[in-house]
């Protein structure tokens, strides 16, 4: 099976075609035969974050330019019979996306392809639509359907990917996904099954580091700025001489809180120009206490849930501070749980991880309508 994945849940447009067989199990393997993302970072780094509908222009800008490139020798050089009027009714939200499209399909015959998986939630709600939107004129000039994929169950498929195949690891399992938008713990007894059994109250540990890097006068994305500044801080043995707090840690429960967290960091900072090395060491002492929250509450859900396995997904994944620390969790507590996790380069928002999610969805013909698919923007993975 041929899958494309579409992805445009905030500020990264990605596009992929994936070919894989088999079930869930050792006789699963798959292949990238075309990937593609542009990154609109540095677009949103004057706001200190990401701004909806900036990214909801560049994804429409985008999503065509990408999908050639994808599809590349695959796109057939010959005309598809459109329905103008149809992609218009389609796309009315995406008047920038359909004058792309219309030449591109005009020009294309349709690609080999069975199944589009797009995401449709969580993320922002603009920038999914227009990813949405667009799987929904291609599945009605195509007639390939669409498969509506979890942008969370996204990262945890593709962190229990080894090469072109699958990990070997037992259930239960336990997924830690981290990223600017969600810190979350997930259960899961069997493949596709989720409980969520933690979660953050309010700022989630990727949207944490932001914020603390704005006050430290860092770049955005801040959460790297934080782990140079961090690490440089352990190389030079730079040890702070305050303590931040640790918000949770104690407490009888799975859930994160980490406003407090940035607001304690804010007290300290605030209306003081700090030097080099002020701001290394305040990076260390924020990276060591997101990371002692993080690994506290993860091995503590390992014991309690007896989990088998520990599936790290989302872009905060990919802080080697973070990695580190739970490795060395899981060796010291003993047990055989095993600590999976994505390459660094595929732990932030990608396409394959839709196209990945999507085709075990296709492969048990779980299908979206798309008269009623839409955007989701807290959608909960259940």
């Amino acid at each position: 099976m041929k899958v494309l994945g579409i992805e445009t849940s905030c500020d990264e447009t990605a596009v992929c075609l994936i070919e894989a067989e088999g079930d869930f199990g050792p006789s699963f393997k798959w292949q990238t035969l075309g990937n593609a993302l542009i990154s609109q970072a540095a677009m949103h780094a004057e706001f200190g974050g990401v701004f909806p509908n900036l990214a909801k222009r560049e994804h429409a800008k985008n999503l065509v330019p990408l999908l050639e490139q994808v599809l590349g020798k695959d796109v057939r050089l010959t005309k598809s019979n459109i329905n103008v009027g149809s992609l218009e009714q389609t796309l009315t939200r995406e008047p920038e996306l359909l004058a792309q499209i219309v030449p591109f399909l005009e020009q294309h015959g349709k690609p080999d392809i069975d199944a589009i998986a797009v995401t449709y939630g969580p993320g922002l709600e603009p920038a999914l639509w227009v990813g949405i939107n667009f799987a929904k004129a291609l599945s009605l000039v195509w007639n390939v359907p669409i498969v509506a994929v979890n942008h969370m169950e996204g990262h945890i498929v593709l962190s229990m990917m080894k090469g072109r195949n699958l990990e070997e690891f037992e259930f239960p399992a336990l997924a830690l996904l981290i990223s600017g938008g969600h810190t979350e713990l997930v259960l899961s007894k069997q493949f596709q099954s989720y409980e969520i059994i933690g979660e953050t109250r309010d700022d989630a540990a990727g949207e944490a580091f932001d914020k603390v890097a704005r006050l430290l006068g860092l770049g955005y994305p801040g959460g790297p700025e934080i782990s140079r500044l961090a690490a440089e801080a352990r190389t030079e043995n730079l040890v702070p001489d305050f303590k931040l707090p640790r918000p949770m840690l104690n407490e009888d429960t799975f859930d994160f809180s980490f406003s407090g967290l940035k607001t304690a960091v804010r007290k300290l900072v605030d209306g003081k120009e700090l030097s080099g090395e002020e701001k290394k060491k305040m990076a260390r002492e924020f990276e060591d206490a997101v990371a002692d929250v993080l690994v506290e509450k993860t091995m503590r859900a390992v014991e309690t849930c007896g989990a088998q396995t520990v599936v790290v997904g989302g872009g905060v994944s990919a802080n080697t501070y973070i990695r580190k620390r739970l490795e060395e969790a899981l060796k010291e507590y003993g047990d055989p749980a095993r600590l999976l996790v994505p390459p660094p380069a595929l732990a932030t928002d990608n396409a394959l991880m839709i196209g990945l999610a999507g085709y075990f969805r296709a492969l048990h013909k779980e299908y979206a309508d798309p008269t009623s698919l839409g955007a989701i923007g807290k959608l909960k993975l259940v």
